[in-house]
Parts: structure tokens; sequence; C-alpha cells
């Protein structure tokens, strides 16, 4: 189990990596506003992400249009825990927003992790 977890932690930095180059460059080479240049970060980070836990970390053979949306949908999911958990602690209970960085960091992997190993690449449920 603990190889899965390492091979999910390296395609998760890597895909940071790609989503922060697209972003810088976005922003700096071609002037583009901040919050329009997250959403090409965040869908070639995606797709960086997929292909690496698809191939690498679950070694996955069940057809994309059945895992990559069910991927995206996770993807998703952890980004709305990510808002989610940041509205909460910050906005509601007032703390500080490294506690919900913390938060994030502890709980958005995991529930990520799990749903890739036992729904997204999980192969016999893939029909």
């Amino acid at each position: 189990m603990l190889r899965p977890v390492l091979r999910f932690a390296v395609s998760g930095g890597l895909a940071t990596v790609v989503h922060a180059g697209v972003f810088v460059s976005l922003v700096e080479w071609f002037a583009l506003r901040p919050v329009l240049a997250a959403t090409p970060a965040f869908v070639f980070a995606l797709f960086v992400s997929y292909g690496m836990n698809y191939h690498w970390t679950f070694s996955a053979s069940a057809p994309h249009r059945i895992m990559l949306p069910r991927f995206v949908a996770v993807a998703l999911l952890g980004l709305l825990l990510n808002l989610g958990i940041t509205y909460a602690v910050v906005d509601v209970a007032h703390y500080w927003y490294g506690y919900a960085l913390l938060l994030i960091v502890l709980c958005v992997p995991l529930v990520t992790f799990l749903l890739s190993k036992f729904w997204v690449f999980n192969e016999q449920d893939s029909s």
C-alpha cells in the first residue's frame, strides 16, 4: 500500500509543478490575468496527474471514457473540499488561514487517494 501512496504523492507533486509553471507562464509571458490563468493551469495539471496516476500509480487499463470522467469528478471534489475547508476555518470560525491549509494538506490528498484507488482506477468497477 505504501508504494501507490508514494507514487500518488510524486504524481501530485509533478502536477503541482506543471500547474505553477503554466500559471506563471500565462501571467508573465502572455499578460493573462491570474484569475483567468488559473483555469488552463488547472486543466494542464489535471491531465498530467491523470496520465501519471493512470499509467504509473495505479497501472490501470480500463477505458479512458470511464476513468477520466471519474478522475475529473474527484479532482473537482478536491477543489470543493479545499474551498469548503478554507471558508469554514477562515470565514466562519475566524481562524488563521494557515489552519485551513494544514487541514487541506492533511485531508484532501487522503480523500482523493482513497477515491482514486477504490473508485476512479478500480478495474473491477469499470465495465
